[in-house]
C-alpha cells in the first residue's frame, strides 16, 4: 500500500474521545516492548510517528492515527509488564475491552509477538479473548532479524502451536530493521479492510 498521509489524531481513554470519523480501524496489540511502535512506524514509512521507548509500558492510552484519510491505525497499550503501577495496569483491561467489544469499525487486530520467545500466558489470553469476541486476528512475529532463517522457522512453529493458530491462518514474520514481511502484513491488512462491512453491526 502506498502511504500518502499518516497523522496522529487523538489519545483517548473513553469512547466519547474517540475520533468522530466513522472509518475502518486496524488495531495493534502486544506485550510491552515487543516492537509494536516500530512495526507501525515501519508499515507507514515513518521513523517517529509512533513514539518508541526503551521503557516498557509507556503507552497508557488508546492512540489513533489517520492513514490516507481512509482508515485509522489504533495503538493499544502493551500488556504483561510488571513494573507498570498496579493502578495503571488495572485500568488497561477495561479501557481496551471497551474499545474492542462490539466495535463495528474494527477490521482486524494485529496481535504482535516476539519471534525469539515462546508466547506467554498473557499472549494466549489475549488471542483467546479476541477469538471469543469474534474479532479478526492477524498474528505478526517481530524482530526476525535477530535470528537465523532456520531458527525463525522453528520459532514460528512454536508460536503457531502455542497459540493454536490454524495452518490456514496467516502468521507473518516481520523485521522493522530490514522491512522483511512488510509486504505480507500490508497484504493481509488490505484483505481485512476489503472484507469489512461497516454498515453491518456485529451480532
Amino acid at each position: 500500500m502506498k502511504i500518502h498521509s499518516a497523522e496522529f489524531v487523538v489519545s483517548a481513554v473513553h469512547k466519547k474521545n474517540y475520533p468522530s470519523r466513522k472509518i475502518p480501524q486496524i488495531a495493534f496489540v502486544g506485550r510491552s516492548n515487543v516492537g509494536k511502535s516500530s512495526l507501525i512506524n515501519a508499515l507507514l514509512n515513518r521513523k517517529r510517528l509512533v513514539k518508541t521507548s526503551s521503557r516498557p509500558g509507556r503507552t497508557q492510552t488508546i492512540n489513533f492515527f489517520r492513514i490516507n484519510e481512509a482508515f485509522h491505525f489504533v495503538d493499544l497499550p502493551g500488556y504483561g509488564f510488571a513494573k507498570v503501577p498496579a493502578s495503571v495496569r488495572k485500568g488497561f483491561g477495561p479501557m481496551v475491552e471497551r474499545y474492542l467489544e462490539k466495535n463495528r469499525l474494527l477490521a482486524v487486530v494485529v496481535h504482535i509477538v516476539d519471534v525469539r520467545h515462546r508466547p506467554t500466558a498473557a499472549d494466549k489470553v489475549m488471542r483467546e479473548y479476541l477469538l471469543y469476541q469474534r474479532i479478526p486476528v492477524l498474528t505478526v512475529a517481530t524482530k526476525s532479524d535477530k535470528l537465523s532463517r532456520q531458527k525463525n522457522l522453528k520459532q514460528l512453529a512454536v508460536i503457531r502451536s502455542s497459540l493454536d493458530i490454524p495452518e490456514r491462518e496467516p502468521l507473518v514474520l516481520f523485521s522493522a530493521t530490514t522491512s522483511d514481511g512488510k509486504k505480507e502484513v500490508w497484504g493481509c491488512v488490505q484483505a481485512f479492510l476489503d472484507a469489512l462491512d461497516i454498515g453491518k453491526e456485529k451480532e
